[in-house]
């Protein structure tokens, strides 16, 4: 079979034969894709976060959620939040992007014989978990920003969070935002590794070519969602509970009685605003940080 000899499996990993570059310079490069990103897409989000929490919201499909936010709060509410998302994103986005290749290098991923998609998968699931830990306060706040019917500030938002619930409140729903962090990061990162060298493998085209990157990005979102949407479902019915009256106790706890009183197709309720933020999200994302890395002198992932 064609793809047997060693280049073209070399090909099929896609592993970056690049100099390893420095730590802070990936996560910066990281950072700025993720911030450049975020500034367009956050009103997709919006629209998400609205789906997920009102079953209102929820009748009306996006297009009816877009008609109703812009009619009644004005253009300005589809990006509420998005300062929150600028933070969330210059230390989350940037630490699960920048630390994927350097966790590669740490599961074993140095040469393409002894890289596979476990690994990859592996790696990006801890870059995720690790970038989650450091992003949680700001999701917090963002998740809530975009759900308020009125216009809150960052700085209001996170007076109140302090006030009612503590520093323990900027770290709600932590262990349903790591879980999704893993899921997505692991998913988004292996599968575009993967889909990039399947591309080069099939097209001869260099993984450096923007065709492979947008092509590999747009695969990777659509898998993103599938396996992200339960995740994402637990993860903002948790942040944006009362403080006074938690219906949830855990993530295990929330995705039992959404199941149980909801059934369990409510997991993936929201899935066409999550992919469409995803599908875009992802492709920018990605092309935008290797594209950085390239004018950088780097090799790309």
């Amino acid at each position: 079979m064609a793809l047997s000899n060693p280049a073209n499996q070399s090909m099929i990993m896609a592993t970056s034969a690049a100099g390893a570059p420095g730590l802070f310079q990936q996560v910066g490069m990281a950072g700025g894709a993720a911030v450049i990103t975020v500034t367009f897409i956050h009103p997709i989000d919006v629209v998400k976060t609205r789906i997920q929490i009102s079953s209102e919201y929820a009748a009306l499909g996006m297009g009816g959620t877009v008609k109703k936010i812009m009619g009644s709060e004005g253009v300005a509410a589809l990006w509420k939040g998005v300062n929150a998302a600028w933070l969330r994103e210059s230390s989350y986005t940037s630490i699960r992007l920048g630390l994927y290749e350097p966790c590669k290098v740490a599961f074993g991923c140095t040469t393409p014989e002894n890289t596979n998609f476990i690994k990859k998968f592996a790696a990006g699931s801890a870059a995720g978990a690790i970038g989650s830990l450091a992003g949680n306060p700001f999701d917090v706040l963002k998740t809530k920003m975009m759900a308020s019917e009125v216009s809150p500030t960052i700085v209001g938002t996170a007076k109140d969070l302090l006030k009612n619930q503590g520093i323990a409140g900027f770290y709600r729903g932590i262990d349903s935002n790591i879980a999704r962090a893993m899921v997505l990061n692991g998913t988004k990162m292996s599968c575009y590794d993967q889909m990039k060298g399947y591309t080069v493998a099939l097209t001869g085209l260099d993984k450096s070519h923007l065709g492979v990157q947008f092509l590999s990005a747009v695969s990777a979102g659509f898998f993103m969602t599938c396996t992200v949407s339960p995740f994402d479902m637990v993860r903002t019915r948790l942040m944006n509970q009362p403080a006074d009256a938690k219906i949830y106790s855990n993530a295990i706890d929330c995705f039992a009685k959404i199941i149980k009183n909801e059934g369990p197709l409510t997991l993936w309720r929201g899935f066409m605003p999550i992919w469409s933020r995803f599908a875009p999200t992802t492709t920018l994302q990605l092309v935008i940080f290797e594209q950085l890395r390239t004018a950088a002198g780097m090799k790309s992932l």
